[in-house]
């Protein structure tokens, strides 16, 4: 039998899927209530409660073919009622994303533009998916994976506000001017790590004139699996100089829980982020700073600590337990927080107890559909005396509440083929 024709036809198979094209149009709609008393730090008496519901509108279009990927994802942030019914305008519009991904070979390639840098567990860099807008960043980002158990990427970016004929201060508010990083990942069947470094250059002014602050953020992750056991541990520090004055911080951190057939997961871990004591009078920077990381996601969903606040400030220990279920359909968690500061919190030369309070958070998940999840949540603060004095408000009766539906929808896809 002459096996050529067969061969042949096959080639011709293989060229074509190789040739194949996608794209993919999906939608990320979320409509978030909140109610806040005492949100982000302890409430004033004087004033009311917050109440007001939010809506992200995102349209994502994925692009892949052989040579390129590339992704779209416009999106609107709004608060219902910002605007007037007839208006004729409307705000907050970005773009989230919109980059492309370059495929030079199988295992390296080249991706360009606005597109979220998300790794480890977010603590550094990380998407912060729960706010409304999320981050995005503007970079030039090289991916090399030689194997399925290495990855190995690297980015830069450099900030400008506009287009220039001379250079020009750079304004925009906790921004870098300069950045570059450099992620490595090893993972095995139980155990992974990861090496992280980031560089940035934040602008700040003496007389007018600006000047760059460098500072770097060093640090490495672990991660074990077994039967029901995860367990990480993580430790990264921060050196340079913040506003022209020297920059030494850490951070650490552990986890571990366990998964019981039953689909109840226990589990318990601590962070330590280093601070400065008030009574300290080096000029010097020693509290660390998580800059880019999904803050929302530790330390209580309350916000009181990295999630715009507490910068350069006495620090954090989060010592906390879970109790979780999870179920395809449903999951469910209680985790209480017991915060203290790293260093001494002084008021008026009186040291005060470093316990700054209790935070216990309740949340629930629902799908209601394939691509719609129903979640909620309710956190009350039992914060202490030294919380008032280190933040301000009231230490009584803080809490929060949100309910929100988030909807996924894959819209349509396309495929083809070409011969070129």
């Amino acid at each position: 039998m002459n096996k050529l024709p067969i061969l042949c036809c096959a080639l011709l198979l293989a060229g074509l899927s190789s040739r194949a094209q996608q794209t993919d149009v999906g939608a990320d709609l979320r409509f978030r209530y909140e109610y806040r008393h005492g949100y982000g730090a302890p409430f004033h008496d004087t004033l009311k409660p917050g109440s007001f519901l939010a809506q992200r509108t995102r349209i994502i279009i994925d692009h892949a073919s052989p040579k390129l990927k590339l992704r779209i994802a416009p999106q609107n942030v709004r608060t219902w009622g910002d605007v007037a019914t007839a208006a004729r305008t409307d705000v907050n519009f970005q773009m989230h994303e919109a980059w492309a991904e370059l495929l030079f070979a199988p295992n390296w390639s080249v991706k360009a533009g606005r597109q979220e840098l998300n790794y480890d567990d977010a603590r550094i860099l990380g998407n912060v998916d729960w706010t409304m807008q999320a981050r995005s960043h503007d970079v030039l980002l090289f991916k090399f994976t030689p194997s399925k158990a290495h990855a190995l990427h690297a980015g830069a970016a450099i900030s400008a506000l506009r287009e220039s004929n001379a250079r020009e201060p750079y304004t925009v508010p906790q921004q870098y001017k300069h950045l570059q990083f450099a992620w490595y990942h090893r993972q095995g069947e139980r155990f992974g790590f990861s090496l992280l470094a980031l560089n940035q250059a934040l602008p700040y002014f003496v007389s007018q004139k600006e000047k760059l602050a460098w500072n770097q953020t060093l640090g490495t992750r672990a991660t074990y699996a077994q039967e029901g056991w995860n367990t990480d541990v993580s430790l990264y520090a921060q050196t340079g100089a913040l506003n022209g004055k020297n920059l030494l911080a850490w951070n650490a951190a552990g986890n571990v829980s366990y998964r019981l057939k039953s689909g109840w997961v226990p589990g318990a871990g601590m962070e330590f982020l280093s601070g400065k004591a008030g009574n300290d009078t080096d000029a010097g920077f020693k509290s660390f700073t998580p800059w880019f990381g999904t803050n929302h996601k530790f330390n209580g969903f309350m916000d009181y600590f990295f999630v715009g606040n507490h910068a350069n400030s006495v620090g954090l220990t989060d010592v906390y337990a879970h109790l979780a279920y999870e179920k395809p359909r449903f999951k469910a968690r209680i985790t209480p927080h017991f915060f203290a500061t790293a260093a001494g919190l002084y008021r008026n030369e009186e040291k005060l107890d470093n316990y700054l309070g209790t935070e216990i958070d309740c949340t629930f998940g629902y799908r209601v559909m394939d691509f719609v999840w129903l979640n909620g949540g309710y956190s009350q603060m039992l914060a202490t005396r030294s919380m008032e004095a280190l933040k301000g408000g009231s230490r009584y009766s803080n809490n929060w509440f949100f309910l929100e539906l988030q909807v996924n929808p894959k819209l349509f896809s396309l495929k083809a083929t070409t011969d070129k």
